[in-house]
C-alpha cells in the first residue's frame, strides 16, 4: 500500500480533531493502566487533596506533551520522523487517560487552563518543528528530560500509600526516558544553555499553578 499524502486542508483537520479530543474528549488509552502491586493504606484528606494536586499537574504536562507532539508532527517534511512523534504521541494519550481516570479517583478536578496550557505547548512546538528536524528532536530530548525529572520529584512527593498514583507516574517516568533516546538516536541537536533554561522557567510557571488552578 502507497504512502497517503494528506492535503494542508487535511492535516489541518487531524490537528482540530486531535486537539478537541486531548481537550474535551475522554482519552482511550492503548495499553493497560500501570497497576500497583499491593494495596495501600487509605489515604485521609489532606493526602487525597495534594495527590490530587500533583497528578493535575502530570495531567496538564500530558495535555502540553500532545500539543508539542501533534505540532512537531506537522512540522517536518520527513515521513519517518512524523510517525515517531505519532507513536510518541499515541504513548501520551495513554499517560493522558490514565492521569486523567486517577484525578477522578481522587476527587480532583482537571486544570481550568488547559486549554492555554495546550495553546502554548503547540506554539513551542510549531517554532521548535519550524527550525528544522535536529532541532526540534533536541526539544524533544530537553523536554522529556525535564520531564523525567519532575516525574522523579512526584515520586518523593506523593503520599506513601497512594501506591496507585505511583505506578501510573513510575511507567510515564520510563516512557519519558525512551522517548528521549530515541529522539537522540534520531539525530537530535543540544539546544543552547539559555533555551534550556527559558523551557525550565516556564515548566516551573506551568508546574506552580496547575497545582493549584
Amino acid at each position: 500500500m502507497g504512502t497517503i499524502h494528506l492535503s494542508r486542508a487535511d492535516r489541518l483537520l487531524v490537528v482540530l480533531d486531535q486537539s478537541l479530543r486531548a481537550l474535551t474528549g475522554a482519552p482511550q488509552a492503548s495499553r493497560p493502566r500501570p497497576l500497583a502491586a499491593a494495596t495501600g493504606p487509605a489515604l485521609d484528606e489532606n493526602e487525597r487533596r495534594h495527590a490530587g494536586a500533583l497528578m493535575r499537574v502530570n495531567h496538564v504536562g500530558e495535555v502540553c506533551a500532545q500539543a508539542l507532539y501533534v505540532a512537531q508532527g506537522v512540522s517536518t517534511s520527513d515521513p519517518m520522523l512524523a510517525r515517531q512523534f505519532e507513536k510518541a504521541a499515541n504513548e501520551e494519550t495513554d499517560h493522558l487517560a490514565w492521569t486523567s481516570d486517577r484525578l477522578a479517583e481522587l476527587g480532583a478536578h482537571k486544570s481550568l487552563l488547559n486549554p492555554l496550557w495546550y495553546a502554548g505547548a503547540f506554539g513551542i512546538g510549531l517554532v521548535a518543528g519550524r527550525s528544522g528536524d535536529a532541532t526540534s528532536l533536541g526539544f524533544v530530548v530537553e523536554t522529556e528530560r525535564q520531564v523525567e525529572r519532575h516525574l522523579e520529584g512526584h515520586l518523593t512527593r506523593l503520599p506513601a500509600g497512594d501506591l496507585p498514583s505511583r505506578a501510573i507516574v513510575e511507567q510515564m517516568k520510563a516512557d519519558e526516558a525512551r522517548h528521549a533516546g530515541a529522539a537522540e538516536q534520531a539525530g537530535a541537536k543540544r539546544l543552547p544553555l539559555p533555551i534550556r533554561w527559558a523551557m525550565r522557567a516556564a515548566a516551573r510557571v506551568m508546574t506552580t499553578t496547575a497545582y493549584y488552578v
